[in-house]
């Protein structure tokens, strides 16, 4: 499928020849950027006992351009069965993320170094990102609490042109910052389970800290377009063993995505995008070359209700879901800052990995509440019914809490 690439060519060419006025980026919440912005909003929870940091801290960003965070995230899971003794799961990630605006600073096309460092560490012996095969599922309970070590997630060059309406990445990426971008995708702060995040476990590779190049932009003032090309053996532990990856092996995962918005201030809000996908096969990790499509219509209705209904369908490339379908709703309490989520999800693995799997269930919800500006603490309720994998039980409630604590 390496045909792909002259269509990822003519996608960055027809960006570049648009023209236009000031735009929102298209990056996921979970991206540097957006996490930065998302942190720096929480003005009006004032936490005393930090003011001076902050004042600090927004002072030394205005000076430098260098803005930064750093949290701390820990996730539990307790399972009401298990055919293992294994019932619970838990693990932590220190990270730390920063936006460096190094050309250009202070104007609309300016150019910035971006970086994500990490290091994630499991507390049980099955950490969460494995807890959900433990239990005879077909999927991730949670995507990112591992037990990885050192992870280095984003080292790339941003670069926005055309008066901030064209977006450009090179270096080493996270590719769910632009693939199947949805407003309640972070695994950080909103659903945990992959089904309601990127490409609703239906795209076979996902890989972070990749070497690799992305073009977005507006096409007019609700079309938007993007698209990609990254290392599909990226392996964040060991970043820069991907030039070797990337150039000698050239196993890449491609996307495209066209999307409408009513608005480039609602991009999040009202959004209907379609995007398709395509990885090569991986010789070394012995996974076939597979493609996909990844469909998502987001409505914002009845104040501060946002309403959506996600899904994709995967022709191989080591997918973990064959087909999915995820529907779901979000409430926003402006008062407290505090966001409830409620979501289902129907999926059929890839019969190619899993032959014999049955198609299953996946209910969650979610509720953060804000306290402050330098916590979130995040109770979390999912309910696996007919597992894929399980032939014991039908059903299986786990019960997690979620916390982040941010400076």
């Amino acid at each position: 499928m390496k045909c792909w690439n002259p269509i990822l060519i003519v996608a960055v060419l027809f960006l570049s020849a648009s023209a236009g006025a000031e735009q929102l980026q298209i990056l996921s919440p979970g991206s540097v950027g957006q996490q930065l912005k998302q942190d720096r909003s929480l003005t009006e929870a004032v936490d005393s006992a930090f003011q001076s940091y902050d004042q600090w801290k927004a002072d030394f960003i205005e000076r430098t351009g260098f803005n930064y965070g750093i949290d701390y995230n820990a996730l539990y899971y307790r399972a009401s069965s298990s055919p293992t003794e294994e019932d619970e799961s838990s693990s932590g990630v220190i990270r730390f993320y920063a936006n460096w605006d190094l050309v250009g600073r202070n104007t609309p096309d300016k150019g910035s170094l971006v970086v994500k460092l990490e290091h994630r560490h499991a507390f049980t012996d099955v950490a969460p990102v494995d807890f959900g095969f433990e239990l005879g599922y077909v999927g991730l309970l949670h995507s990112t609490f591992s037990d990885q070590g050192v992870h280095a997630t984003n080292l790339y060059w941003k670069q926005l042109f055309d008066n901030k309406r064209i977006l450009v990445f090179a270096g080493f990426m996270d590719v769910t910052d632009y693939v199947d971008v949805h407003l309640l995708a972070s695994p950080w702060t909103d659903f945990s389970n992959l089904v309601f995040a990127t490409g609703s476990g239906t795209i076979g590779a996902l890989p972070d800290g990749s070497l690799g190049v992305m073009a977005g932009g507006w096409l007019n003032d609700n079309l938007y377009l993007s698209a990609g090309i990254a290392d599909a053996n990226a392996d964040p532990a060991h970043l820069f063993e991907g030039f070797k990856s990337f150039f000698e092996d050239f196993e890449t995962f491609k996307s495209v995505e066209l999307g409408w918005t009513s608005g480039r201030d609602q991009f999040f809000f009202n959004n209907v995008h379609l995007t398709l996908w395509q990885v090569d096969a991986r010789k070394e990790a012995q996974t076939p070359s597979g493609w996909g499509v990844a469909v998502s219509t987001s409505i914002t209705h009845h104040e501060n209700w946002m309403s959506f209904i996600r899904g994709g369908y995967s022709h191989d490339g080591n997918a973990l879901l064959e087909g999915a379908v995820s529907l779901g709703a979000a409430h926003y309490l402006q008062s407290r800052k505090d966001v409830f989520g409620i979501a289902v999800n129907w999926g059929r693995p890839n019969h190619f990995d899993y032959p014999d799997a049955r198609d299953q269930w996946t209910l969650e919800s979610y509720y953060l509440f804000q306290l402050g500006k330098h916590l979130q603490v995040t109770p979390n309720l999912q309910v696996l019914l007919h597992p894929a994998l399980s032939t014991e039980r039908d059903s299986n409630v786990i019960v997690g809490v979620r916390a982040r604590v941010v400076f």
